[in-house]
């Protein structure tokens, strides 16, 4: 089968994903997330999809199942695997409102990781358009909350890869266009200082900042950030009125590193955090963790099937790992042969220029069509 001859239209592409992204799905936010779900739902049904509905636990939005005919669907086949949760919260509509620009489109969500997840459905339902029967079976799980490590998911993540031979991961395309190979391992932790109250006019003197030792640990966090190993504090709340010398500060911090070995001895620098003097507390926590996910021969002979469907269509594709976690971290940490970075292409994940080169979603399209009707 030539991916090359089926009639993806990047246009029609972009009109249908305008819905998904006008549907704000922001991870923290249940209902907003099922709505999305529901969007998504629809346009699976409308490809040829039986859905499942898996409910949602944590305070997180469902999941959805769904697969595709086939005459033998117990046999280990291709997962497709993406999420529909985002960072941005409902109302970012207002800011970065779904526009088209010559070639390029914007919006929340839409490179990562809508359009990915959209123009892989879109594959699936050329090949059934054009009476093209994949070898295995095909079923594409969506996740709700990716974004925040999958606390809530990993498991649902990790058993249904367990009965696939593949698993592809339409998150966005690396900058120049290649896939992803492998990923960085990932901590994340949550920090707490303990601080004494007073009256910040009256008493200044005997109270002790819970905010202050926050700023104090956040640079010195920040400052064991090596090649090896990075650090970075992404969230801190703290303080109610700002005449009381703050009694607590919440934080949460991010580690990363291309080794686990690495990520270990991050993990232990961390942990042993402790305050600046007896005055106040200051504590950290282990979070979710993403394995390290290092190609195996499994892997780069599924990135080779890739390259040579890319050449035919005309994409050159390299191949990377990659730091930014993703749910391919679980499944090639578990050996599975995983292939990340097939979504669109585009830049500004996770701010207010987020945005895809349109034209990607056809030939995106076309390479994952290709990989869907290749794999045996």
């Amino acid at each position: 089968m030539d991916p090359a001859g089926l009639p993806f239209d990047a246009d029609a592409m972009l009109e249908g994903l305008r819905t998904w992204v006008e549907c704000e799905s922001p991870t923290f936010d249940a209902a907003a997330v099922n709505r999305m779900m529901d969007v998504a739902s629809r346009t699976l049904v409308l490809a040829g999809a039986r859905i499942e509905r898996i409910p949602g636990r944590m305070g997180f939005g469902d999941c959805v199942r769904a697969t595709f005919p086939h005459p033998e669907p117990l046999t280990p086949g291709i997962l497709v695997m993406g999420h529909l949760d985002t960072v941005h919260p409902v109302g970012t509509l207002a800011s970065l409102p779904f526009r088209r620009e010559g070639a390029r489109a914007w919006g929340p969500g839409i490179f990562d990781m809508k359009g990915g997840n959209y123009l892989a459905i879109e594959a699936i339902r050329q090949l059934a358009a054009a009476g093209v029967a994949t070898k295995l079976p095909v079923t594409v799980l969506l996740t709700s909350d990716e974004e925040v490590g999958s606390p809530s998911t990993r498991d649902v993540i990790e058993a249904e890869a367990a009965r696939h031979r593949y698993v592809l991961v339409p998150e966005p395309a690396r900058p120049d266009g290649g896939v992803v190979t492998g990923r960085y391992a990932i901590a994340r932790f949550n920090l707490e200082a303990v601080g004494r109250p007073s009256h910040a006019g009256a008493r200044l003197a005997d109270g002790r900042s819970a905010i202050r030792e926050m700023a104090r640990k956040l640079i010195e966090i920040e400052d064991m950030t090596t090649d090896d190993c990075t650090f970075s504090v992404g969230v801190i709340r703290g303080g109610q009125w700002v005449n009381c010398v703050s009694t607590t500060c919440g934080g949460e911090a991010l580690s990363m590193a291309k080794r686990q070995s690495d990520l270990d001895r991050g993990v232990e620098r961390m942990l042993a955090l402790s305050a600046s003097s007896n005055d106040v507390r200051f504590t950290v926590t282990r979070g979710v963790t993403r394995p390290v996910w290092e190609p195996d021969g499994k892997t780069m002979a599924l990135y080779e099937t890739a390259k040579r469907i890319g050449a035919g269509i005309g994409l050159s594709l390299n191949h990377q790992s990659a730091g930014g976690g993703s749910d391919g971290n679980f499944t090639g940490a578990m050996g599975i042969a995983t292939l990340d970075g097939l979504g669109v292409q585009g830049d500004g994940a996770h701010t207010l220029n987020e945005h895809i080169l349109v034209d990607s979603l056809a030939a995106r399209g076309r390479l994952m069509a290709g990989l869907l009707a290749a794999l045996d």
